[in-house]
């Protein structure tokens, strides 16, 4: 699930999509523990789309809003040595 996908859900399908990750993260669990699962990288998988969720449901909880594409977030190298140029660095003396 990509986070555009996951920003799209209503706070009611972000809470029900985290409870069914995480009932198919324990049955995954619990079957790994009898026997060889057939796709074993599911479990990071889950894991990782829990996280994801959560982020975004803390996200919203918090009120932050995001909506900055990446591109246009990127801070070009100019832009960097400008800034390294004008905050003086504090030296400990």
């Amino acid at each position: 699930m990509t986070t555009d996908e996951i920003r799209g859900l209503a706070d009611a399908e972000l809470k029900a999509r985290i409870g069914e990750l995480e009932e198919e993260r324990f049955r995954l669990r619990f079957r790994s523990g009898t026997e060889a699962l057939e796709e074993p990288l599911r479990l990071r998988s889950i894991r990782r789309d829990i996280a994801r969720l959560q982020t975004i449901q803390r996200e919203r909880v918090l009120g932050l809003v995001r909506g900055v594409s990446a591109p246009a977030a990127r801070k070009t190298t100019a832009t960097k040595a400008a800034a390294k140029k004008a905050t003086p660095k504090a030296r400990g003396r």
